[in-house]
């Protein structure tokens, strides 16, 4: 599948309204500050530092950056700054490479990994459940049969709008009262899967960080309870990330490393934000591929992350 195959005009249409406010107020940013520069100099690369950090890249990330631009100035004295952007361009798609991000242009499972399990972690008010409700809308319409689990049963609202998701997709949903352990609604969710010849199953899991020891522990008895009905899950443990939050978003995503194993990120909330460079940075620093991106309110509005597209859509 070619990328022009893959990334539809609507797609890329979404992606780049998605993108308008990181790339307006930021990487504009960048065209501006080279006009009347004919060379990229160390005050060019200053400014261009300061760019990136106010763009929630993140400093160690820019720092890198920054370090390979100097590195090809200094093999090409005379490096004009009209090449400065593509080069930049180069750079950080490379960044997003070296970390696989935007590898997986589907929402297909494999055959021999069915059903596919997705543990979705994150903290309150990030776009979890809608990014869960998001993604069974985009597994189910690749022809997958995918059933939920409400396992935040620590918050009545988090079980009453995953239910909501799972009637508007038309997918099934196990739930439990209020309260009740989260392991028993993972162990009858993946009961229920594989009983009925499910093809992916998505689990919500609590957001709470105040007692990483609290979380560490419950998540890990959660993947342990599914591991005795399939062996191999979860097979995934997604992320999820509010991309206006800049560096907490940074912070998050460390915290919840610390806690568990974290498989792929999910950052959401990229439409209403100018710290879209915050995908850049969270996927260098962790090493942790960035999968989907959340691009606005509709149910269409999660996309698969390519890098070549996000690159492409800041720089055009």
């Amino acid at each position: 599948m070619g990328f022009l195959d893959f990334f539809t005009k609507e797609k890329k249409e979404t992606l780049d309204k998605g993108l308008s406010k990181t790339k307006e107020s930021v990487f504009s940013k960048i065209s501006r500050m080279i006009v009347g520069k004919s060379t990229v100099d160390a005050d060019v690369l200053d400014e261009l530092e300061d760019i990136l950090i106010s763009s929630d890249v993140g400093v160690d990330t820019t720092l890198k950056i920054i370090e390979r631009i100097e590195k090809r100035v200094a093999a090409d004295k005379y490096m004009g700054t009209g090449e400065l952007q593509k080069i930049l361009r180069e750079e950080i798609g490379a960044l997003l490479a070296e970390n696989n991000s935007g590898e997986t242009a589907s929402f297909e499972v494999p055959e021999n990994k069915k059903p596919y399990v997705i543990m979705v972690i994150g903290v309150n008010g990030v776009g979890k459940t809608t990014t869960i409700g998001k993604l069974a809308h985009q597994f189910k319409k690749a022809g997958n049969k995918v059933f939920l689990g409400a396992a935040d049963t620590f918050r009545a609202a988090a079980v009453e709008q995953l239910s909501i998701w799972a009637e508007r997709v038309g997918v099934p949903i196990v739930k439990q009262q209020m309260g009740s352990d989260p392991a028993s609604v993972a162990y009858d969710t993946l009961s229920s899967a594989k009983a009925n010849n499910a093809d992916v199953v998505i689990i919500d899991t609590a957001g709470r960080l105040h007692n990483k020891i609290n979380l560490m522990n419950e998540l890990a008895k959660i993947k342990n309870v599914m591991k005795k009905v399939l062996p191999d899950a979860p097979n995934e443990i997604l992320l999820v990330l509010d991309g206006s939050t800049g560096q907490n978003a940074f912070e998050q995503a460390k915290q919840f490393s610390n806690a568990t194993e974290i498989t792929a990120l999910a950052v959401t909330k990229l439409d209403g934000t100018a710290k879209g460079g915050v995908v850049i940075g969270i996927s260098d620093q962790f090493k942790i591929p960035v999968k989907y991106i959340g691009l606005g309110e509709g149910i269409e509005d999660l996309q698969i992350f390519d890098k070549q597209a996000f690159v492409e859509s800041l720089f055009e």
